[in-house]
């Protein structure tokens, strides 16, 4: 077997804000396996300024992996806990490799068109008039539910989008999930949660920065929004961690990115306790290309999580790969009909 990686930088259509900045480009990384006639593709999903393995070493370190690939997946897996996305994209390449298509990794009724999978729509920061034309997009492209990020704007501007929401449409006929991404302090969080849940919202993401336990817990508990926590789960690589997490602060909702989080097997162990604790969770997308995105669904799709998922990323970029994923009417679905188009350098020799 032979490994090798390769950069690509994809760029969004439009420039996607945040409260930790705007986003033009994003960085990714793919391994490239080869063994007689078959060959597999992962995706290393890293996300500069969040991901935990933002490190000066990370190149270094997929040079390391394809240059080991020969102990195989379990070993590299183990060996690389402070790397969760290279985890993901070794094992994105070898269940590439292993399957009879390269991108069909789970063949389920899903990738046979048969199974869709609900997801909200997402509305990125921008200015009151900017997130209203998204919004209404979303609205009419069939979404009832949608995911907002605030965080960065005037408060009160936020407000007035979301009163605005509730003036057309009741809870019953549009779900709103918040992603606050951290922007809430201590001084001003409750506050904020009180004056948001007039608007009837399902969750809010992360109100307030990761490592801010105690806080973190009394929020959980006075909270009138049902808090999800995604950020707090980045960097927590063992049972121990990841257990005392949840018994600390209970939360309502846990949403688990592969890419941060150890991939297909640290997921599952997420997943096994988050089911032991009685706690709801989703899946979402961390910006990776459709090949990435690819994984990640239909993945999600053996799960049968009902609840929406965060998996409508692919449109986002003006060079992402061509794929069988579709958006229609608020579910992601998959094309089996449509063909793949992606280039892959060869190996190095």
């Amino acid at each position: 077997m032979k490994a090798s990686y390769f950069r690509y930088d994809l760029q969004f259509k439009q420039a996607a804000g945040t409260s930790r900045g705007v986003l033009h480009s994003k960085e990714s990384w793919f391994i490239v396996l080869r063994q007689n006639e078959k060959k597999g593709i992962g995706e290393c999903g890293i996300l500069r300024g969040l991901s935990y393995d933002d490190r000066p070493d990370y190149e270094e370190k997929l040079h390391w992996a394809c240059t080991h690939i020969h102990l195989g997946l379990a070993f590299l897996w183990e060996e690389l806990g402070d790397f969760p996305s290279i985890q993901f994209g070794l094992e994105m390449a070898f269940l590439s490799m292993e399957s009879e298509t390269p991108f069909e990794l789970f063949p389920s009724n899903f990738t046979q068109g048969i199974q869709q999978i609900p997801i909200n729509g997402l509305v990125w920061m921008g200015d009151i008039d900017f997130m209203k034309t998204q919004l209404n997009d979303r609205i009419a492209q069939g979404f009832r539910c949608v995911k907002l990020k605030i965080g960065a704007l005037d408060f009160d501007k936020e407000l007035a989008l979301l009163r605005e929401i509730r003036l057309h449409f009741s809870a019953d006929q549009i779900e709103i999930r918040l992603d606050a991404n951290c922007a809430f302090t201590a001084a001003d969080a409750l506050a904020k949660l009180q004056q948001l849940a007039v608007y009837q919202i399902h969750s809010i993401e992360q109100p307030i920065a990761i490592n801010q336990r105690e806080l973190l817990a009394e929020l959980l508990q006075t909270s009138p929004i049902p808090i999800a926590l995604d950020e707090e789960l980045i960097g927590l690589t063992t049972l121990e961690t990841k257990r005392n997490l949840l018994e600390q602060c209970k939360p309502a909702y846990l949403i688990f990115k592969p890419s941060f989080i150890g991939g297909i097997k640290g997921t599952l162990e997420w997943i096994a306790l988050a089911n032991e604790f009685g706690i709801a969770w989703w899946i979402t997308s961390a910006l990776e290309s459709n090949i990435g995105l690819n994984a990640i669904a239909q993945f999600t799709a053996t799960l049968n999580n009902a609840l929406p998922q965060g998996l409508g990323t692919g449109a986002l970029y003006t060079n992402n790969f061509d794929c069988p994923l579709q958006v229609k009417q608020g579910f992601i679905t998959y094309n089996p009909t449509i063909a793949w188009q992606v280039v892959v350098p060869d190996l190095a020799s």
